[in-house]
């Protein structure tokens, strides 16, 4: 080779070394879910029992093509130990066709109390228990593919008006609207499911 190509090639090769050391990554997107702030000192124990879902905040197309036909839902959930760290084991209840099912799946701890993974043969779903008294009322936000939606329990089908103005501002301020919100019956709603009426996820997963 002759030693003006060779120092030619010589060059090119340093200046391509130079720019790819100093080439910096892309900016990391961030997590929309990461914005959502979520219980102080967040209590398991408490948080165990049974909420009855008042509604819901969300995107979905099949909440807005199926809004008419909303059934009375009820989850039970169970805290895995007194940790903050520990797993939430969720039995959700309620009606397809006038048969009562139990929906079973398991939140998994993530390193921040409040925060879960909940992961099934779909794409995973961060969770993010945003506020709650434990008493009456908790604002759940759930993240799929980048896409938040938000939930309203209550410790009783009906909740106030001051904790319904209180779940509104709250998605607003994560870009959803009363145009995107969908209440749930407060009626008709079931406790129990016989065992060919048990749709258990958590036979599918396995711990973080």
């Amino acid at each position: 080779m002759a030693p003006t190509a060779f120092l030619l090639l010589s060059g090119l090769l340093l200046v391509s070394l130079s720019c790819a050391q100093h080439r910096k990554k892309p900016p990391r997107l961030e997590n929309p879910i990461d914005k959502i702030s979520v219980q102080a000192n967040f209590d398991p124990g408490q948080f165990a029992g049974k909420w009855f879902l008042v509604g819901v905040a969300s995107r979905c197309s099949y909440l807005s093509e199926n809004s008419h036909r909303l059934e009375a839902t009820n989850v039970v959930i169970s805290a895995t130990g007194a940790s903050p760290q520990g797993s939430l084991l969720i039995s959700t209840f309620r009606l397809l066709d006038g048969i009562c099912w139990n929906i079973k799946q398991i939140y998994f701890p993530t390193k921040i109390p409040g925060r879960f993974l909940l992961k099934g043969r779909g794409s995973p779903v961060d969770v993010a228990v945003g506020e709650t008294d434990y008493s009456s009322y908790t604002i759940v936000y759930y993240q799929k593919a980048r896409k938040i939606s938000a939930k309203l329990y209550g410790r009783t089908a009906r909740v106030s008006d001051a904790i319904m103005a209180k779940f509104e501002q709250r998605v607003a301020g994560v870009g959803l609207n009363e145009d995107l919100t969908y209440f749930f019956p407060v009626y008709g709603f079931c406790d129990s499911a016989d065992q060919f009426h048990i749709l258990d996820e958590t036979k599918y997963v396995r711990g973080p």
